[in-house]
């Protein structure tokens, strides 16, 4: 099927695309809502507890009157990015549409919360580097395999065992920890952290920094 000649122009001459700019900017959006838009990158294993202190971090905030959305890996693949499978390329790629999303939630002076396993170094680093320096803030997960495992909440390290899921991260696929992250989160041995406790540790850093206020 060859593309409408409007189409094809489009496409071969991306030059015809150019940035709109709006009277109503972000430093105006973040004085109306009183807080910094920012993007808070939660990695880690599978199990480690991402959506939990995603959704303790959502709270938290909402009780202190912020607004934030939460981007939930899976959640994004019922909608935005139900046409990716989970080979290489389209992990990278759903990474990626998540951290333009991100973006234009922080741009709009909301708080956006991502929570996805993002198992590479170098696909993290290509979202850190979509944002202003200070507003991508990269929270691990540091909690080892084996309790992650223990929990597999959706029993997917036990398929994964049983050679039903293939290239599953820790178990036939790595994980590559953050080497320079902004907060890193522990859960080891048979310590318990809450995730409000988690939560407000990284309430905390955002109070620090200047993100709960415009």
């Amino acid at each position: 099927m060859i593309a409408p000649p409007f189409l094809m122009s489009t496409m071969e001459n991306p030059t015809n695309i150019v940035w709109h700019k709006s009277s109503v900017e972000k430093l105006d959006r973040q004085r109306l809502l009183q807080q910094k838009g920012c993007v808070i990158w939660i990695t880690g294993l599978s199990g480690s507890g991402k959506s939990t202190v995603a959704c303790a971090l959502s709270q938290g905030l909402h009780m202190r009157g912020k607004l934030t959305y939460i981007l939930d890996g899976d959640n994004v693949r019922h909608g935005l990015n139900r046409d990716l499978s989970f080979k290489a390329e389209d992990r990278a790629e759903n990474i990626r549409r998540i951290a333009e999303v991100a973006k234009l939630f922080a741009d709009a002076g909301i708080i956006c919360i991502a929570s996805l396993i993002s198992p590479y170094r170098k696909d993290r680093d290509v979202c850190r580097a979509l944002f202003p320096e200070g507003d991508f803030i990269e929270v691990f997960m540091d909690v080892p395999l084996h309790v992650c495992e223990n929990r597999d909440p959706k029993g997917l390290y036990k398929l994964a065992r049983a050679g039903k899921i293939k290239g599953f991260t820790g178990v036939d696929d790595p994980y590559e920890p953050p080497l320079n992250c902004e907060i890193v989160l522990q859960q080891k041995g048979r310590d318990c952290v809450l995730p409000c406790e988690m939560a407000e540790t990284v309430i905390s850093y955002l109070e620090e920094k200047g993100y709960l206020q415009a």
